[in-house]
C-alpha cells in the first residue's frame, strides 16, 4: 500500500526546501537502504519537474572498514572525486537511514580527524553548505524508533508530524524573533548548573524552517567570538564521532571553554583539542519546534526541541559568522521547559523566555500551542 506521506514529505523538499528547478542537478544521497521508498519518490518528482537526479548511497558499516586503517592521503583522494560530483550540482538531500547509529564506534580520533578534515570539510562544509541548495532529514526506520523509545508506528506518526509542519506559518512567526535578537546586544541564560552572558551585537539571526534541514524549527546566530564568559551544564546527551555523551559542563573565560567535563572527560577534551577553533562557539539558536518535547538521540530532531536552546562549539554559520574557523560544528542541546529544570534567556536585561515559554507579547506566536 502507498504510503501518501512519503508523497507529501518528497513534494515539501522540492518545492519548500531546495525549490528545485527545471533543469537543475540534484544530488540524492542515502545513508543505509532503508530509506529507498523516498529517495525513488524524490527521483520521481525530480523528473516530472524536469530536473536532472543523481543519486548515492552510503553503507556506515562499509565505511568503517575503510576509516580503520585509512591514510591522509587515501582520504584526500577520496574527497578528490566526491567534491568533483558535489560541484556539478545544483542541489543536494541527504537522507540518513543508517540501521545501526554506533557504526562508527570504535574508530580513532586521528582516523576520525582525517575523515572529518580531508573529508567532510571541503565536500560539505565548504562546497555542499556554501555554495548549494540543501537539506538534511532522516528517515522513520526501526533503529530510529528503537532509538527514541517508540514502536515503529507510533514513531513514524511522530515523524511525519514533525516534517511535514506547516513550515511557512512558521517562518512567519520566527521575523519577530528574528528581528528582536538582531536588535540585541547582550544575552543572559541562567538554569540549573548554568549562568552565562555574551554578545550577539552585529552577528546576523537567521530563522531555518524547513530550507536546510527536515525537522527544523530554530532561530540561529552565534556569540562574539571572545565575549562568552561563565558556564553551562547541558542536560540531554549528545553523540560526537560515535562516543555518546552525558553530563557535559564548560566553563569559559573570554570566549574560550578553559574548563570541560562529562561522563568522558579524556574523550571530550580530545574533541575539543582538534583545532584552534573547537574551544570556542560557533552557534546560539532556540529551538522552536512543537511536536519536538524530548530528546531522541539525533541532533537533527533534539536542537530543535520547543523549549531548548543549543551552545555550538566549533565553526560558525556562514549566515551568522562570528569568525571562529574549525572542523568541528557540535550541536549540543539544552532544555530549559520545566521536565528539564527550567531557564531564563534574557536579552538586554529583558526577560525574553521562562521555562521554554515565550513572554513578550510579540513572540508568544512561537510558542507551541500557536504552531500546531
Amino acid at each position: 500500500m502507498k504510503d501518501f506521506r512519503i508523497e507529501k514529505l518528497a513534494s515539501n523538499l522540492l518545492n519548500h526546501s531546495i525549490n528545485l528547478q527545471k533543469g537543475e542537478k540534484i544530488l540524492i544521497e542515502i545513508i543505509g537502504t532503508d530509506a529507498v521508498p523516498l529517495g525513488k519518490e524524490l527521483i520521481k518528482q525530480s523528473e516530472i519537474r524536469g530536473a536532472l537526479p543523481f543519486f548515492n548511497i552510503i553503507y556506515y558499516e562499509i565505511m568503517r572498514e575503510m576509516l580503520k586503517n585509512a591514510t591522509e592521503g587515501q582520504m584526500r583522494i577520496y574527497a578528490k572525486h566526491d567534491l568533483q560530483r558535489m560541484k556539478d550540482m545544483d542541489a543536494y538531500i541527504g537522507i540518513r537511514a543508517s540501521t545501526n547509529t554506533a557504526d562508527l564506534n570504535g574508530i580513532s580520533k586521528e582516523k576520525m580527524e582525517l575523515y572529518n578534515k580531508y573529508y567532510n570539510l571541503p565536500v560539505h562544509f565548504e562546497e555542499r553548505v556554501k555554495n548549494k541548495k540543501w537539506c538534511i532529514l532522516r528517515y522513520p526506520n526501526a533503529s530510529m524508533a528503537q532509538m527514541s523509545n517508540m514502536n515503529t508506528e507510533e514513531f513514524e506518526d511522530f515523524y511525519f508530524n514533525v516534517c511535514t509542519l506547516d513550515y511557512g506559518r512558521m517562518s512567519k512567526a520566527m521575523d519577530a524573533l528574528v528581528d528582536l535578537m538582531n536588535k540585541t546586544k547582550k544575552v543572559h541564560i541562567v538554569g540549573e548548573g548554568t549562568d552565562l552572558t555574551f554578545s550577539i551585537e552585529g552577528i546576523l539571526a537567521k530563522k531555518y524552517m524547513g530550507t536546510f534541514n527536515i525537522p527544523d524549527g530554530e532561530v540561529a546566530t552565534a556569540p562574539v567570538k571572545n565575549s562568552v564568559n561563565g558556564y553551562i551544564s547541558y542536560n540531554t546527551e549528545t553523540r560526537y564521532n560515535g562516543v555518546l555523551f552525558n553530563n557535559i559542563k564548560f566553563e569559559f573565560e573570554n570566549g574560550k571553554i578553559v574548563n570541560a567535563t562529562s561522563n568522558k572527560p579524556k574523550e571530550l577534551n580530545e574533541i575539543l583539542d582538534t583545532d584552534e577553533g573547537s574551544r570556542y562557539i560557533g552557534e546560539f539558536a532556540i529551538g522552536l519546534n512543537p511536536y519536538i518535547e524530548k530528546p531522541i538521540g539525533d541532533t537533527l530532531f533534539d536542537e530543535k526541541i520547543k523549549g531548548s536552546f543549543h551552545f555550538t562549539p566549533g565553526d560558525s554559520l556562514e549566515e551568522s559568522d562570528n569568525g571562529n574557523r574549525s572542523s568541528i560544528h557540535w550541536d549540543i542541546i539544552n532544555i530549559q521547559t520545566p521536565e528539564y529544570g527550567g531557564g531564563e534567556i534574557w536579552f538586554d536585561n529583558v526577560l525574553v523566555r521562562k521555562n521554554g515559554i515565550f513572554v513578550l507579547d510579540e513572540l508568544k506566536s512561537l510558542n507551541p500551542e500557536n504552531l500546531i
